[in-house]
């Protein structure tokens, strides 16, 4: 297929005549027609103006290279996945931190605990500036992991106050500990709840809903 073979075939697939062709770029019927019988062929300009009126490049009518189709854009990642991450490593980090502290009863655990649940908050952190779906994604993270993040905070503060006034050695832990009564320990756990649940109706009325 040659020049001229193209300028016909573009101008039927168009469907239009000779003369509605001319007219569009500015010749005569009997230009296009020489065009088309290999009798004379366009010049630069009128290639250029064939190109932008038919949708094709100027390489397609002189040579019939077809363009390369354009590589689809590579989509973002989706936060929400970066969600499910963090918020599986703040579950490790929490149970973690309990199991140590169970079993070799050291403030280690406390640390431990701590460092991987901030690998959490930060995985979580990297889906919020690189990935879609970030709003519902941060809806989610918030509403499930206010429980994991606040317990090891809460119990350190409460250990901590309850040893000092309660005149004892203390140590920070991942977990409250029975210290002056049952009825502090009650009350931590209640505060605790009390806290989250009250986290949680905020969280829900102030995030996004997507």
């Amino acid at each position: 297929m040659n020049i001229a073979d193209r300028i016909q075939q573009l101008r039927k697939a168009k469907g239009i005549s000779q003369e509605e062709l001319a007219d569009r770029v500015g010749v005569s019927r009997q230009a296009v027609s020489k065009w088309e019988s290999e009798q004379s062929v366009p010049d630069l300009n009128k290639i250029i103006l064939l190109s932008d009126y038919f949708g094709v490049t100027t390489d397609y009518l002189l040579k019939g290279i077809e363009p390369l189709p354009e590589q689809p854009a590579k989509g973002k990642p989706d936060a929400r996945i970066f969600t499910v991450i963090g918020t599986a490593l703040n579950f490790i980090g929490l149970v973690t931190a309990i199991g140590i502290w169970v079993i070799w009863y050291t403030q280690l655990s406390v640390v431990v605990g701590f460092v991987l649940m901030a690998a959490g908050c930060a995985v979580f952190a990297v889906g919020q500036l690189l990935g879609e779906n970030a709003q519902t994604a941060s809806r989610w993270f918030w509403l499930v992991n206010v429980w994991m993040l606040a317990l090891m905070p809460i119990s350190c503060v409460f250990n901590a106050l309850d040893g000092t006034f309660g005149g004892f050695w203390w140590r920070l832990s991942p977990i409250p500990e029975l210290g002056n009564s049952y009825i502090t320990y009650a009350l931590c756990w209640l505060s605790y709840g009390a806290a989250c649940v009250a986290a949680e109706r905020w969280l829900w009325k102030k995030l996004p809903k997507v």
